[in-house]
């Protein structure tokens, strides 16, 4: 063999294995290195179009958490109109040899063996470059609906946000499903049954409720509390979940920032270990989703599809819980957390250490919404029912009260939808149990990468959007803006929302009613410092998996289960969003939109009424410092 063919057989090519990272840019240069040292015949037939067709042919490969590099290769140099990955089989190979010799340019046969064994090489190593952890078979022929024919779901977080948009869409676009165990704890003296009422007749269901008045029949509460041992499950409904259960969807969790780490700890870590083992005793167990965050590994400015270590052992945090007292835990916490901005990303990312060492052998997924609001087209366009994430902000500008918030303006603003996670979540199931993979994969459903959208531009829409369709009862007019400097950030704090606050507090004294507005203050601050972290930064997330996935569904599927955001017009989203806030949130009705507006025009009167008396005042106390502005003064007059 040559020298040259020597130098290629010795040179290194990154080998995917579990957990390893592959870097874009290393891959392309060792691919240019290789074709840049085999000398192919110049001449490009049909066949060797074919040849590099059927090298990087997309038929079946299933791209898992550790290709996000491998695949942009991929997609590089062919991207069919199927979209199926699918690598060189052994026969295409060794047919493609002989094709090769029949057809190329007549040589001599030491130069047709030389041809033939760089042609090998490079389909040797081009293999191992682009090998995902397995391969399965393609599986359009069995869509969504007809997978969850018959089947029975686990649902833990059934009265969460993300729970109930996934039982409403599960029972309307796969009315064939058996039935859905909802786990719910008993709370304020109501029952899992009361509880599960009253989410099924809520706004949310509207839709599902003229379609399928029935649909109640098929949700079934099963008593159960994360923080307690064995789940706080009944032995008769272990057994009965033991013989029935198909699909499992964990998205329980506790989502407060400021969590104190032992309860944290004991919700999304300690609690995903009981999950564990609950679903080890399931006798046809064919996926287990599980609901994580973006932002686990906010410490990363790229995150890839793949778990990365925690600094600390999940078990090791357990020990320490076990005899360690609050006081001291909560000074070491931030040690503990080195990077993490809160106790929530810090035990998920613990929580994900957790099902890929003590989760082996079962058929898990994973799911990481960034930053999850209203919906954006089902069940109707700006659903919403809580404060959480961005919804307590909008409402908070929306009345007046939120005038700076910290954040860099210019920042990506990485808000998902909640529908496009839960339609993955329902897609994920579903290709688990198909396909099988042989490794926990990945799926990030988020934005910023597909279709971005800063902080600064959002602030804009959600100000117009209030000043045209304003809340009822506002403090004063919408006027929110995105400040990165501390000091300009500090001065507003105290000039649009301690002063205001102090004087409306004494006015209510002064009128004999209770104090509020700095207490409101107060708690509108805690939770912006919460979200500084998010606000300040911005993070990329590879969704090699979340393509591969929407390349394995049927068309029928894709409109069913959408999750391509690139058809999201934001500022359309926003506005729904904040209409969203106002009706399904704060239940304030339309009719009340001509009184709220006249509400605004007193408002915008008082505002330039006190604007004009500051600068008169300002301008007589300048008069009485200045000879200047005294002759000034009494000309204009």
């Amino acid at each position: 063999m040559s020298d040259k063919s020597e130098d290629l057989c010795s040179a290194e090519l990154p080998v995917v294995n579990e957990h390893t990272k592959v870097d874009h840019v290393d891959i392309n240069k060792q691919l240019d290195g290789i074709l840049s040292v085999v000398k192919l015949p110049e001449q490009k037939t049909d066949l060797d179009t074919s040849y590099e067709q059927d090298v990087l042919a997309v038929n079946g490969i299933e791209v898992t958490s550790d290709i996000s590099g491998p695949l942009d290769i991929l997609l590089e140099f062919h991207e069919p109109a199927s979209g199926n990955l699918a690598p060189i089989s052994s026969s295409k190979s060794a047919g493609l040899k002989s094709s090769v010799m029949k057809e190329s340019p007549v040589l001599s046969p030491a130069t047709e063996q030389q041809s033939l064994d760089n042609s090998s090489i490079i389909n040797q190593h081009l293999e191992e470059a682009t090998k995902p952890k397995h391969i399965a078979a393609p599986i359009k022929e069995l869509s969504v609906p007809l997978y969850y024919a018959g089947k029975v779901i686990l649902l833990t977080g059934a009265t969460g946000f993300i729970g109930k948009v996934l039982i409403e869409k599960l029972l309307r676009s796969c009315p064939e499903l058996d039935c859905i165990y909802c786990l719910i704890r008993p709370k304020n003296k109501q029952t899992i049954q009361s509880r599960l009422d009253e989410i099924t007749t809520s706004r949310l269901f509207d839709r599902l409720r003229q379609e399928r008045p029935h649909f109640a029949s098929q949700l079934r509460p099963v008593s159960g509390d994360l923080l307690l041992p064995k789940l706080g499950l009944s032995d008769a409904d272990c057994e009965m979940l033991r013989k029935n259960i198909h699909i499992v969807f964990h998205s329980a969790a506790t989502i407060r920032f400021d969590e104190p780490l032992r309860v944290a700890v004991e919700m999304n870590v300690v609690g995903v270990r009981k999950m564990l083992v609950l679903c080890r005793s399931f006798e046809h167990l064919e996926a287990l989703v599980h609901v994580s965050t973006a932002y686990a590994n906010c410490d990363r400015p790229y995150i890839e599809e793949t778990i990365y270590p925690s600094p600390v052992e999940p078990q090791k945090i357990i020990d320490v819980l076990e005899w360690m007292d609050d006081e001291i835990l909560e000074l070491f916490t931030p040690k503990l957390m080195g990077e993490k901005p809160n106790t929530y990303t810090y035990t998920k990312q613990l929580a994900e250490n957790l099902l890929l060492t003590e989760g082996v052998g079962l058929p898990i997924a994973i799911v990481r919404p960034s930053i999850v609001g209203a919906a954006w087209k089902e069940p109707f366009p700006g659903w919403i029912d809580n404060y959480n994430g961005p919804s307590g902000i909008y409402i908070a500008a929306g009345r007046g009260l939120l005038r700076s918030m910290k954040g860099e303006s210019k920042a990506s603003a990485d808000i998902v939808p909640v529908d496009i996670p839960v339609n993955i979540m329902i897609a994920v199931a579903w290709y688990t149990a198909v396909a099988k993979p042989k490794n926990i994969l990945i799926y990030h459903a988020t934005t910023g990468g597909a279709k971005p959208f800063t902080w600064g531009d959002i602030s804009d829409v959600v100000n117009k959007s209030f000043k045209h369709t304003p809340l009822e009862g506002c403090f004063r007019r919408p006027n929110v803006a995105i400040v990165s400097n501390n000091f300009l950030h500090e001065y507003w704090t105290y000039v649009s929302h301690l002063f205001p606050a102090y004087i409306c507090d004494i006015a209510f004294r002064l009128m004999g009613k209770r104090p509020r507005m700095v207490r409101i203050y107060n708690k509108l601050h805690r939770s912006i410092e919460c979200l500084k972290f998010f606000t300040l930064n911005e993070w990329h997330w590879a969704n090699s998996n979340q393509y591969m996935l929407r390349h394995q569904l049927t068309q029928e599927d894709l409109k069913t289960f959408y999750f391509d955001l690139r058809a999201l017009h934001w500022p359309t989203y926003i506005e729904n969003y904040c209409l969203g806030a106002k009706k399904y949130v704060l239940n304030e009705d339309v009719s009340g939109l001509p009184a709220a507006r006249a509400h605004m025009r007193k408002l915008r009167i008082i505002r330039y009424v006190f604007n004009s008396a500051v600068a008169v005042i300002l301008w007589r106390v300048l008069i009485a410092k200045s000879q200047f502005a005294r002759n000034l003064w009494f000309f204009i007059v």
